[in-house]
């Protein structure tokens, strides 16, 4: 006697395999590519930052660092 269920129990098929249509569908190949691009480029992201590579980032990187004005001093 097998343990397996019974799904069709009225053709009297007793394999145990659910028939395609109580299967939910199955997610696509390009869903499961993108999402491991993803995942990748996420991953990179922290890994640079963590170690510290590419520099500092931000709205003043490009800013001289002096502009050859103190602050604090009004100009005429």
């Amino acid at each position: 006697m097998s343990k397996l269920p019974n799904f069709n129990s009225d053709t009297g098929d007793d394999t145990g395999v659910r028939p395609n249509e109580d299967r939910p569908p199955s997610t696509p190949r390009w869903v499961k590519v993108v999402g491991i691009i993803v995942l990748v480029l996420v991953m990179l992201f922290v890994i640079m930052k963590l170690a510290g590579v590419g520099g500092n980032h931000g709205p003043m990187r490009h800013m001289q660092s002096s502009s050859g004005i103190e602050q604090g001093v009004k100009q005429p």
